[in-house]
């Protein structure tokens, strides 16, 4: 994408009711003022809250808010002029559901009280193979610990992704630390029993995936106490 259209990106989400945009000083200083509050002073309802964590281009986020008008989503990511195309969407369409934040996924209990969010979903995200680059995948321990301090007692977690290694290696974490796997798929598309949400739409690169009949792989787990 070209410089231009990143800027004209990023200055068309300023004019959006469903983006946030704080800077990194405002989240780390706890001065975010939707914090413990983004149902009743933001949504306005006392719906489920649900967040997806690397949101890209915000697709999967306005897909399930479209799906299910009685829930709350948050797409978050750090690349705002992805997310673009999910926010005008949302608000093309009139889509009062669904909200972005562009923030890092590391600061998320900044943004969200204990016990606010009932639900997360992290989609197709980088697998981050290399050894040292294991802090940085989306369900290490460190991860894990940190969904845990904002999510509900009985909150829980999907991954979708399209890397075998990814789906393996949290696998092997969740039951290794003694999580509770709700449920497990290898192949959503082939193996009968996906849930709705998972297969009801397909991101822009879910499809390109499938067009190469490359496995989509799912988990939904609880973080144990």
């Amino acid at each position: 994408m070209g410089s231009k259209n990143k800027l004209k990106r990023f200055k068309e989400n300023e004019t959006f009711d469903n983006v946030f945009q704080p800077t990194r000083e405002e989240v780390v200083g706890d001065l975010f003022p939707l914090k413990g509050k983004w149902n009743s002073e933001f949504f306005k309802n006392e719906n489920p809250l649900v967040l997806e964590l690397g949101c890209g281009k915000g697709e999967y986020s306005v897909g399930l808010a479209e799906r299910y008008p009685n829930k709350n989503f948050i797409g978050i990511d750090i690349k705002g002029a992805r997310f673009w195309r999910g926010a005008k969407t949302a608000v093309d369409t009139g889509l009062h559901n669904v909200a972005f934040i562009r923030t890092q996924i590391e600061l998320i209990n900044h943004i969200f009280a204990e016990n606010e969010v009932d639900e997360i979903w992290i989609t197709f995200p980088d697998p981050q193979i290399k050894y040292k680059r294991t802090k940085h995948r989306m369900t290490n321990s460190e991860f894990l610990q940190l969904y845990k301090k904002i999510l509900k007692k009985d909150g829980v977690v999907n991954l979708k992704t399209d890397s075998e290694f990814m789906h393996g290696y949290t696998l092997g974490l969740l039951h290794g630390e003694g999580h509770e796997v709700l449920y497990a798929n290898h192949n959503v598309y082939v193996n009968e029993g996906s849930p709705e949400e998972v297969t009801a739409f397909q991101t822009f690169y879910e499809k390109q995936y499938l067009e190469i009949n490359k496995a989509i792989t799912y988990i939904r787990f609880k973080i144990k106490e």
